[in-house]
């Protein structure tokens, strides 16, 4: 399980990178005030756009990962209902 902590540690920094970016546009272009919802909303989008590519790498190594632990319980599941069929 360390790839998914590692890729849902990583989206969580991108995202928190994001709302502070996105927070201080705004803070730019409007004089100092922050609109929460929408800033947290627009980090959402971004850091979702942003993960898609910037975490590819991550993304495919907790996919391996979960597809080989699916093999193996399919296997595993396969052999004891062979060993009852022949019981």
């Amino acid at each position: 399980m360390k790839e998914f902590a590692v890729y849902t540690a990583l989206r969580i920094v991108l995202f928190l990178a994001s709302f502070g970016v996105v927070a201080g546009v705004m803070a730019l272009l409007f004089d100092g005030r922050i609109n929460l919802f929408w800033a947290v909303v627009a980090a959402f989008l971004v850091s979702g756009v942003s993960s898609y590519y910037i975490l590819e790498r991550q993304r495919e190594a907790f996919a391996r990962r979960v597809e080989a632990r699916a093999a193996k319980a399919a296997a595993a599941f396969e052999e004891r209902r062979a060993r009852e069929d022949t019981d």
